[in-house]
């Protein structure tokens, strides 16, 4: 059984506002990859854990597996749908080097496949976590923190 840790305003690195902005934007950028799955596209993901931590955040679409496959067949694959694709690897160095490749293959197939959302989540959560598989984690860390000192600031 998880415990609940205790966040006060004091045990903070930074100031209460800057979670609560982070919180704001990464659930922004949830909503805009759900609303692209929405739209059928596929999410291009590393493993099964990262499939399972995006569906425990209420995300639920074509997730492709990128490692299970020749990087060239699986990119050809990919173009071949005629759908959008998202690229949303892990941003440690192998995450990295994978949408890297990614991205170059699927431009020279002619498609533009989406990084704009990794990319961005990549700026938020840089320092934090480092997988897609620590984001349900990382969101409700945020949520706890958040919540704890929302309802002390109403005392």
């Amino acid at each position: 059984m998880q415990r609940k840790r205790q966040y006060s305003k004091r045990s903070l690195k930074a100031p209460l506002e800057v979670y609560q902005k982070r919180l704001e934007m990464v659930e922004e950028l949830l909503d805009q990859l759900q609303e692209l799955i929405k739209q059928d596209a596929i999410i291009v993901v590393e493993g099964k854990r990262d499939v399972a931590a995006l569906n425990s955040l209420g995300l639920d679409g074509d997730f492709r597996l990128a490692t299970h496959h020749s990087l060239i067949n699986f990119s050809e694959g990919l173009a071949g749908t005629g759908r959008d694709i998202v690229i949303l690897t892990d941003w440690d160095r192998r995450g990295n080097l994978l949408a890297s490749k990614l991205v170059e293959n699927l431009h020279s197939l002619g498609t533009d496949p989406e990084t704009r959302i990794r990319d961005l989540m990549v700026s938020l959560v840089q320092k934090e976590i480092k997988d897609v598989e620590s984001l349900p984690g990382y969101v409700r860390k945020l949520r706890e923190i958040t919540k704890a000192n929302d309802a002390t600031d109403l005392l």
